[in-house]
């Protein structure tokens, strides 16, 4: 019985678990931010390449 409830106590005092969950949580969470930081910015750049492609048009037909 003395080993058992040794068992249990070390199974309270051990912690490693919930680092790993931790940690894995904190990844999940730093990959979310990334992707809409990188969808945020490929719309403006989808923007900007657009404005480009359009002045270049109006520039070519002598508009500008």
């Amino acid at each position: 019985m003395a080993k058992f409830q040794q068992l249990i106590a070390a199974l309270r005092r051990d912690d490693a678990g919930a680092t790993a969950i931790e940690y894995g949580l904190m990844a999940a969470l730093i990959s979310v931010a990334a992707i809409t930081a990188m969808g945020t910015l490929g719309n403006s750049l989808v923007n900007t390449f657009n404005y480009v492609s359009n002045q270049e048009t109006a520039a070519q037909a002598g508009k500008l």
